[in-house]
């Protein structure tokens, strides 16, 4: 598609996916992410997303390389798990700082070449435990709940110059952070899922890659599960 792509996160797990799901329709895709391990074909930048100046330089050196960004992923996230009576305020803190006002940051960031344009796609990637909560991980659960407001915010702000909002609420989902779990938190959470089983990361991706092509032009505001029914398991 030729687009100009930058996804936060966008070097592991659900957010590798995301971006080679884009450099295989033809995308140009810029990824951001704090860690040495870099993306084959991609624009790999080092971007802390809780630092206003690195998203800034990101993003200038993705539209030197690339032209306005036209889609965004927000996905870069972190977890710190503690019962709630345990958690500091550290713990808590840097999960908002990080999976919200990260996104925050870089959304904002890219309205201004969205706005130029008069045209672009913001898809966050938000979790069902954002609407069911989260034993043990009430600061996780908050930040992604936090994202369904943010991103429905843009959509009525934005809607008139062309840019969509859409969030991509993910259940399990195989990766390392699964692998982090307790097994009984682990299995407690296959088991409610209608299709006993965890996500691929690519089943993510490819909704996020719906969520931005031609098709979808008119979903703004909607946050679309992708959890093999977690949220409506007992």
């Amino acid at each position: 598609m030729n687009r100009s792509v930058l996804i936060t996160g966008g070097n592991r797990g659900i957010g590798r996916a995301i971006s080679e799901a884009f450099l295989k329709a033809g995308d140009q895709v810029a990824v951001a992410h704090r860690s040495d391990d870099e993306l084959p074909d991609a624009l790999n930048l080092r971007c802390d997303v809780t630092d206003t100046a690195q998203v800034d330089a990101a993003f200038t050196a993705a539209e030197a390389a690339h032209g306005p960004v036209e889609v965004l992923v927000s996905n870069a996230g972190i977890s710190r798990s503690a019962p709630l009576a345990a958690m500091t305020e550290d713990q808590f803190s840097q999960v908002l700082d990080t999976n919200l006002t990260g996104a925050y940051r870089v959304a904002r960031r890219a309205t201004r070449g969205m706005l130029r344009l008069r045209r672009g796609r913001m898809i966050f990637i938000s979790s069902v435990m954002g609407g069911a909560g989260l034993q043990g991980a009430g600061n996780y659960a908050a930040s992604k709940a936090g994202l369904v407001g943010l991103a429905r915010s843009i959509a009525r702000e934005y809607a008139g110059y062309g840019i969509t909002a859409n969030l991509v609420a993910p259940g399990l989902v195989r990766t390392d952070m699964i692998e982090e779990m307790p097994e009984g938190m682990r299995r407690h959470l296959v088991d409610r899922t209608f299709l006993k089983r965890a996500a691929e990361p690519d089943e993510i991706a490819a909704t996020v890659l719906w969520l931005a092509a031609d098709g979808s032009r008119y979903i703004t505001g909607a946050e679309i599960p992708v959890d093999g029914g977690l949220r409506l398991g007992a």
